[in-house]
């Protein structure tokens, strides 16, 4: 984000519409190099926030105010809107990038809370706190009903292993808990350097005498921990969800825990809030708090420190720390780079699809006439998709390099004006401890982005819909059975593209398809002979 930095003498109007303690907002108080104005109005309808917002240069919200497209357009003057928290779901991202306003959050300032209310209900379901004490209250001295079980010595499954999971098993570990960590983009050596033990999914669940979750609510997250899950488990386990509702499949725990599976339970979130009616709540071994997170005294006054010094930062410098959108960049590499935006970005969805290992490294090639443009923001495009899978709408074009960097992807560049044949070609290689994996795609006049090589192969696929990638034997046949399996299942084929690298050796196709294919789907066409491998892509 490049943009003139403001002087003293223009007056910056900063409008609060959300309540915020003095102390988080004490930044924008005491700072003298800038004609801060600070208004703060909560508590307003949308009308009245759109007849107040015309000459607002920053609005700063929490959850409560809705940021819509209507509020965005009647401010005129908006350069920044403040988020204080991690959430920007109230926030219109599509409309703010369109009108060039830059949106930023606070994604750091409520981990400490966050992990502690973790450990805090651990130890809780562990103890039997919250039982023995109304029963205490109500008069009832009851020692042999509430015998729990110590920490130190357990396993603990830390399932989601970003900023709030580290801080959590850092805590665990002062416990003499032993712990295993499960992430997309850990990898093994940073495993190892901060003391845990990478595991799968799966092996948390047989090895775990505590589970907690800290992933964000994604397709590939939802009711993760279901009752395929919970019958790997020990007996006695108990779980922690202190992230989102959903991650959990609420029915299935309430069943592993009357059948006695599982011990007990202790949640801060539910799919639906407030769950005051929830069915979880009528069993004795689960504890639950109201969606208590991030709510602490020093955490709501850390997220409004955060996004106050960025507001200040961003009118002294014109950069800011914690972007959630796409920053407004020269009109000039605008109109040359934008076409690539959405190829780099299905590039790496593509490879985030076809790994199920932590990504170590990413190579990005430009080839031909985009080598001459300054590809960054292609780049951060490519991260966006590669990291989408796991990470969700949290990463944009403006975070993914950092959050790349964080969990130790390492990233490199390369330019060249030679393109092989083509006008431009972007290339995407990723890799991690055992596989590499390219894809490359350019533009074509009138067509749009396709998909030209996968790996070592020549292919020509539109990058959009659903598609089956087959690895397999080059066999007479292969094609045809391929087919008439995914015909048995009423999966239609819209288009095919088939590459091999000699005769009888391995080749591929690329099949595009009318609807999503299930697991079982997969499975039923890997069984053919001479198949080595089906993966489902979507785009």
């Amino acid at each position: 984000m490049v943009t003139k930095p403001l002087t003293k003498t223009n007056v910056i109007n900063v409008f609060i519409a959300d309540p915020l303690s003095e102390d988080g907002i004490f930044p924008l108080r005491q700072e003298t190099d800038l004609n801060l104005n600070v208004i703060i109005e909560t508590g307003l309808t949308q009308e009245q926030l759109i007849s107040k917002i015309e000459d607002v240069d920053v609005l700063l919200v929490r959850s409560q105010t809705k940021v819509t497209r209507e509020v965005i357009q009647a401010a005129k003057n908006l350069k920044l809107i403040g988020r204080a928290g991690v959430g920007v779901d109230n926030i219109d991202l599509t409309a703010a990038t369109e009108h060039g306003i830059i949106v930023v959050n606070a994604p750091d300032g409520n981990t400490n809370s966050a992990a502690e209310h973790t450990i805090a209900m651990m130890t809780s379901l562990a103890r039997h706190i919250p039982q023995a004490y109304n029963a205490l209250k109500n008069g009832i001295w009851d020692r042999k009903s509430y015998v729990g079980v110590e920490l130190k010595g357990k396993t603990l499954g830390v399932i989601g292993f970003g900023r709030i999971g580290v801080e959590v098993a850092y805590r665990a570990k002062g416990q003499r808990m032993e712990i295993l960590a499960y992430d997309p983009f850990l990898t093994e050596e940073r495993a190892e350097k901060l003391g845990v033990k990478k595991a799968t999914v799966e092996e948390i669940c047989v090895a775990a005498d505590f589970i907690t979750v800290h992933t964000p609510l994604l397709p590939d997250t939802k009711n993760l921990l279901n009752k395929e899950k919970f019958a790997m488990m020990k007996d006695g386990v108990r779980i922690i969800n202190c992230a989102r509702g959903g991650i959990i499949n609420e029915d299935d725990l309430y069943d592993a825990i009357v059948s006695g599976k599982v011990a007990g339970a202790a949640l801060d979130v539910f799919i639906e809030e407030p769950a005051t009616d929830n069915k979880l709540l009528t069993l004795p071994q689960v504890i639950a708090t109201p969606h208590l997170g991030a709510s602490t005294v020093e955490a709501q006054e850390s997220v409004a420190v955060d996004v106050s010094n960025d507001i200040i930062k961003f009118f002294k410098t014109g950069t800011v720390t914690n972007p959630v959108n796409m920053p407004s960049i020269p009109k000039e590499l605008l109109a040359q780079v934008e076409p690539f935006f959405e190829l780099a970005e299905k590039l790496g969805a593509f490879l985030s699809q076809v790994t199920t290992e932590a990504i170590k490294e990413v190579n990005i090639s430009y080839a031909g006439e985009v080598a001459n443009y300054d590809v960054r923001p292609l780049t951060s495009n490519g991260l966006k998709g590669l990291l989408k899978k796991n990470h969700g709408d949290h990463v944009n074009d403006v975070n993914a390099r950092y959050l790349s960097e964080r969990v130790g992807i390492k990233i490199n560049e390369h330019k060249t004006t030679t393109a092989k044949g083509f006008t431009n070609l972007i290339t995407v290689e990723i890799k991690t401890k055992n596989e590499v994996h390219s894809v490359a795609g350019t533009l074509l006049n009138g067509l749009g982005a396709r998909i030209v090589k996968v790996e070592n192969y020549v292919v020509d696929v539109v990058p959009n819909g659903h598609l089956l990638y087959v690895k397999n034997t080059d066999k007479p046949g292969a094609i045809g059975r391929v087919a008439t399996k995914l015909a048995e299942k009423d999966i239609n084929i819209a288009t095919m593209q088939v590459g091999r690298d000699q005769i009888g050796g391995t080749a591929i196709m690329m099949l595009t398809i009318d609807n999503e294919v299930t697991e079982e789907d997969l499975l039923y066409v890997a069984q053919l002979e001479n198949i080595d491998e089906v993966k489902a892509i979507t785009l």
